[in-house]
């Protein structure tokens, strides 16, 4: 079929566009911007321009650039490229009529900046905050997990490895080494193979299927540790699941005895496994438990189980805005029709 000339292509295509549905009008219509921008003002103040220099770009503009490259995994130069060639990207950052875009260093520094002020739990409460106002509270139980998120594997001497696990660095290592050697990274063990990398620990509603609390750890770390800081106290239900990896009698004793109703699947020894009664057990918590996984699988679709960046507090910001960036996207799912709030 040969193409259609039009002087009106470009109306048209938006008007095709529109009737598809452009995911990015749903977060323009529902998500406060203004309020998430606020709050990473207040966290980490704009720098002085006392010595003059360029005026930095608004920090509207910036985090709502921060929240695009979660969403599509972009790397710093992809997003620059995009922002000069995705029409939709500018309408969303209101910069179509614009000749001046930010560019892959000034966002790199943007998010460092907010990284090292320790900004992302902030915005991640934010969320939470407009989570809430649009009636989407945390409700029917909660469901704890950890996934293991990937980093960029260290190429160290025996030395120089045993060294870092203590917690110091190599004196041999010279400034620029060092500030491409992540030192927090660990490595462990899954089903008998071996991650690099650290871990998102989290606590996911049974109802919306929303981040209502995170961790981040390395991946050294055994889930079991962080369960009782990652409880949602304001869940309105009192259940809480958990797969094979966190059940201890002192633990279901002690949740038992708060008012808890503890759903945590059972994990039979090497020498003796585990009753028909607790298979049966095991699969009833199965089905609700596998709502975590739908989170996880999300989220893996939107690059979070590899990090580019080095270093616990960087990639705890990374994460904390990448599980930031998911409950706006799921915001809008269910805004859009998902599921109404009750």
């Amino acid at each position: 079929m040969k193409p259609r000339i039009s002087l009106f292509a470009e109306h048209e295509r938006e008007d095709l566009r529109s009737k598809i549905g452009d995911p990015l009008v749903g977060l323009t219509k529902h998500v406060d911007f203004e309020a998430l921008a606020a709050s990473i003002d207040a966290a980490a103040p704009r720098p002085s321009r006392a010595k003059g220099g360029r005026p930095p770009y608004s920090t509207l503009l910036m985090v709502k650039i921060l929240v695009l490259q979660q969403l599509y995994n972009l790397a710093d130069d992809a997003l620059e490229y995009q922002l000069l060639d995705r029409r939709s990207f500018l309408q969303f950052l209101d910069l179509t009529e614009s000749s001046s875009i930010p560019d892959a260093k000034t966002i790199w520094l943007f998010r460092d900046r907010l990284a090292q002020a320790g900004a992302g739990s902030l915005v991640f409460e934010q969320v939470q905050q407009q989570l809430h106002k649009h009636g989407y509270m945390a409700r029917c139980g909660q469901i704890i997990d950890a996934s293991l998120v990937q980093a960029p594997v260290q190429r160290n001497k025996r030395e120089e490895a045993d060294t870092v696990k203590e917690g110091t660095m190599p004196l041999a290592w010279k400034p620029h080494k060092r500030a491409q050697k992540d030192v927090d990274a660990r490595w462990t063990k899954k089903h008998g193979k071996s991650y690099f990398g650290y871990k998102l620990h989290a606590s996911v509603d049974k109802r919306y299927k929303l981040l209502r609390k995170i961790e981040v750890t390395h991946a050294a770390v055994a889930d079991t540790t962080v369960f009782e800081s990652l409880l949602d106290r304001t869940n309105t239900s009192r259940a809480v699941f958990a797969d094979r990896g966190y059940p201890t009698n002192e633990r279901e004793a002690t949740l038992r005895q708060a008012g808890w109703r503890v759903n945590i699947q059972r994990k039979g020894s090497a020498t003796k496994g585990i009753s028909a009664a607790q298979k049966k057990r095991n699969r009833r918590i199965a089905t609700p438990r596998a709502r975590v996984e739908h989170v996880f699988g999300a989220l893996a679709q939107m690059g979070g189980k590899l990090v580019r960046c080095i270093g616990i507090v960087r990639v705890t910001f990374a994460l904390q805005l990448k599980a930031a960036s998911y409950n706006l996207k799921r915001l809008v799912f269910l805004k859009e029709g998902g599921l109404a709030p009750f």
